[in-house]
């Protein structure tokens, strides 16, 4: 398509209003709708999950009434952890959200016959459980629907600890050194294809809305990224006059689209037109009688929903969620530094990173939610589409979150938007983990039999055995029942096989550096300008405080000053299985030991 923009416009002022990098703070007005816009896109993922998750449990529909006040939760939650995240964790523009790497686990958990326990038939659960009038008739089914929950939260409280002891031993900063090419191209690749059913279910509700909000995003973002829109502004010696060009399409490629759609179905059903919903559709989480029952505030209070349940069965459901949780956020932490253009994030920044998502998940489950927090892989995609990419925006929709969690009737309000917009927004977001994946196959010797070998091998056993899996739940009897939900939610896991598998084989079978991808301009060996390095520091406030290592905080603070020095020491990379000669020498074909290979700032191997 011919390009849209002024003869006027050089290169130089090109380059300029290209993007919004995240070190650059928009215009207020700016800023508001690049957090709209999250905010949209976050929703999209929080209520698909939470209706997946709210269809599987025991008498779904008295869940139902109640699914905007989980979401509400949930949204305050995850409002809460991006703040965290982006001022004290690994400081990326992520928005945290919940996953659907969480989702599996969850739904093994809902869907698994609740084992016997005489304490949820006393007569003094049945009294704190009984609510209204109709508590005799439905007595045992809120009982049923509410103790699935609280086990539920259970699972997320394990799971947030076991991300927090991630982040505090170092482990997560230590396996992300390890995380070359071969591991992070088909790792990303899996968490973008892993979702494609859920997605597909939801989109099914209407093809039509679906693929047409997918034609809109696909003609703003790229059809036309090239067109900007001239900004006037009144001088009084010369009038209206351009004072610069504005992406207008590209950088509102999802909120333009999703707010059309949005008013268009509603218009459409107002008008008996269009009925998003039939027997084959995903049903809303919504069965209410009008928004007047809805309160316009209602703050999450800790225990409104029962205190959670810890138990052998949500250990172990923790435990897979965790797993989850933490390898698709180490992932998408390299996929947001590789859309921003800078180095991948230091060990004490994916430290602190796991940390504060796992408190966040503590946080959330705590206050009555029923899903983790984690990074969000739709919110990166959204910055590839978009290149809106300033901190100060998300953090701006950190704080509508919040606010939105704090209105059940505005949280409501967005329950509206039908499935199948939902579907679209997921289908080219998601589109974007599975790009960012093959891309990293660029530093990588292709022909190399390894590298065929790991990546074909990596694929398909990662989406093999899930399916399988899901198919024949009951093949798994090891004759304890938590163990076998235990094993049945590890193994229907694409992200955790796929993960693990990529890992261990890049790292433990024999190769050269350069067939493994490790070359200087790697994302964690280039050097960056001084603006895009400085992306992990702390804020000021801290820096002197942290720069000194306590003992108990030593994985979580910064090893020195953020000197292109510092970010040198960041790029060694060790191998497992180092041979007695790579010890020796350094190099060599099998068994490299990268911990002698590092980039100066310029990028020459010493």
């Amino acid at each position: 398509m011919e390009d849209c923009r002024s003869p006027e416009q050089g290169p130089k002022r090109e380059a300029e209003i290209a993007r919004y990098p995240f070190h650059r703070r928009p215009p207020w007005i700016l800023s508001i709708l690049f957090a709209v816009q999250h905010v949209l896109v976050q929703t999209a993922l929080l209520q698909t999950v939470h209706c997946l998750l709210i269809d599987a449990l025991p008498s779904d529909q008295i869940a139902r009434q109640h699914g905007y006040q989980f979401m509400a939760t949930s949204l305050f939650a995850s409002g809460i952890s991006t703040l965290l995240q982006t001022t004290l964790g690994s400081r990326l523009p992520l928005v945290q959200a919940s996953s659907f790497e969480y989702l599996i686990p969850a739904l093994t958990l809902v869907t698994s016959p609740i084992e016997t326990n005489s304490t949820l038939h006393n007569g003094t659960d049945a009294a704190l459980l009984c609510e209204g009038a109709q508590c005799p008739e439905t007595d045992l089914t809120l009982q049923m629907w509410k103790s699935t929950l609280c086990e539920v939260r259970g699972a997320v409280i394990v799971s947030g600890i076991l991300q927090v002891s991630l982040g505090f031993s170092g482990l997560q900063g230590l396996v992300s050194r390890h995380c070359g090419p071969m591991v992070l191209a088909p790792m990303l690749s899996i968490i973008g294809l892993s979702c494609y059913k859920e997605v597909a279910n939801f989109s099914s509700s209407h093809w039509g809305v679906t693929a047409l909000l997918v034609l809109l995003v696909v003609l703003l973002s790229q059809h036309l990224r090239s067109c900007h829109v001239p900004v006037f502004s009144w001088k009084r010696s010369k009038g209206f006059v351009v004072e610069t060009y504005f992406p207008l399409f590209r950088i509102f490629s999802l909120l333009l689209p999703i707010l059309f759609m949005w008013i268009l179905c509603g218009l459409l059903q107002e008008g008996n037109v269009l009925n998003p919903y039939h027997p084959g559709a995903p049903r809303g989480i919504l069965r209410s009688n009008g928004t007047g029952l809805v309160p316009w505030f209602n703050m999450p209070i800790p225990g409104e929903w029962g205190a959670p349940t810890i138990n052998v069965r949500s250990t172990y459901i923790g435990v897979v969620m965790a797993l989850g949780t933490s390898i698709g956020s180490l992932g998408s932490y390299m996929m947001c530094a590789k859309v921003i253009g800078c180095q991948h994030p230091p060990s004490d920044a994916a430290n602190r990173g796991i940390f504060l998502e796992g408190v966040g998940s503590c946080i959330g489950a705590l206050l009555g939610g029923i899903t983790t927090t984690s990074s969000s892989v739709p919110g990166v995609g959204a910055l590839a589409l978009t290149q809106a990419e300033s901190r100060h925006s998300i953090q701006i929709a950190a704080v509508l979150c919040i606010l939105l969690g704090m209105s059940t009737k505005l949280m409501y309000l967005l329950t509206t938007i039908p499935a199948a917009v939902h579907g679209g927004v997921l289908s080219v977001t998601y589109t974007m983990a599975v790009s960012v994946g093959v891309s990293y196959f660029q530093y990588t010797n292709i022909d190399s039999g390894r590298n065929i070998f790991i990546i074909g091998f990596t694929m398909f056993m990662a989406l093999l055995t899930p399916h399988w899996f899901i198919r024949n739940p009951d093949y798994i009897v090891t004759g304890i029942k938590s163990v076998d939900i235990f094993l049945l939610a590890l193994f229907m896991m694409p992200v955790i096989q796929g993960g693990i598998l990529a890992f261990l084989l890049d790292n433990t079978v024999t190769g050269t550096l350069e067939e493994r991808g490790f070359v200087a301009h790697f994302p964690s060996f280039k050097s960056e300008p001084k603006d895009l390095t400085n992306i992990y520091q702390l804020p000021n406030a801290l820096q002197r405080y942290l720069w000194v290592k306590p003992f108990p905080l030593c994985n979580l603070c910064p090893s020195s000053e953020p000197t292109d020095e510092h970010m040198a020491e960041g790029q060694e990379i060790k191998n497992l299985l180092p041979t007695p000669e790579v010890l020796a020498s350094g190099e060599g074909a099998g068994g490299v030991n990268c911990s002698r290979f590092t980039m100066d700032p310029s990028g020459t191997e010493v």
